[in-house]
């Protein structure tokens, strides 16, 4: 997960809410329990990226509910042991953002190496919840996605996946890639 915002709130306690429904049921904010063969139940978070000094470090379940999210809690999510670790700022917050953000200082604090970070957790899919306009950032992740072997699922409108030259990259490692503003 790049970005533990609003929008990564909203899924995990999504997940977290829906991890029990029962296939055949249909559900008011769920589309499909099961997409493809797999059950919502069957995602598990492995690793989170983040700018915000207060939440790295921290356990993702519980980063998604500190400052500045305002997301509405509607799922208890448990600590998923997973630590948030600092992700590189590059474009991903704007400067007149950067202390509503939170964000660490970047001569204390040294962003980890995103592909070596999912390549040791044997991720498969990696989920860009950056902020809208990180242009620089999201191509970064999507490099370490490539570079991890992972796929990628782009959530913001920056134009990766239907960027000709960024598909050709993915298709030539046979890693799937979807979004540019997925619903």
């Amino acid at each position: 997960m790049a970005g533990v915002g609003n929008s990564a709130a909203a899924l995990i306690q999504g997940i977290e809410y829906y991890k029990d429904v029962k296939e055949e049921v249909r559900v008011p904010g769920l589309m499909h329990v099961n997409f493809g063969g797999y059950h919502v139940k069957a995602i598990k978070f492995v690793a989170a990226f983040e700018v915000n000094k207060e939440k790295i470090g921290g356990d993702l379940a519980e980063a998604i509910f500190m400052k500045p999210n305002c997301c509405a809690k509607f799922a208890d999510v448990p600590r998923l042991g997973v630590t948030v670790l600092p992700g590189p700022i590059l474009d991903g917050v704007a400067p007149h953002m950067k202390e509503p953000f939170q964000s660490y200082d970047e001569k204390e604090t040294k962003p980890v190496s995103v592909a070596e970070a999912l390549k040791e957790v044997d991720a498969e899919v990696l989920v860009n919840y950056l902020p809208v306009g990180s242009y620089e950032a999201s191509r970064h992740y999507a490099q370490a996605a490539l570079d991890a072997g992972c796929a990628l699922v782009n959530c913001i409108p920056e134009f990766i996946v239907s960027d000709p030259k960024w598909a050709r990259r993915f298709e030539e490692k046979g890693l799937p890639a979807a979004g540019d503003d997925i619903k």
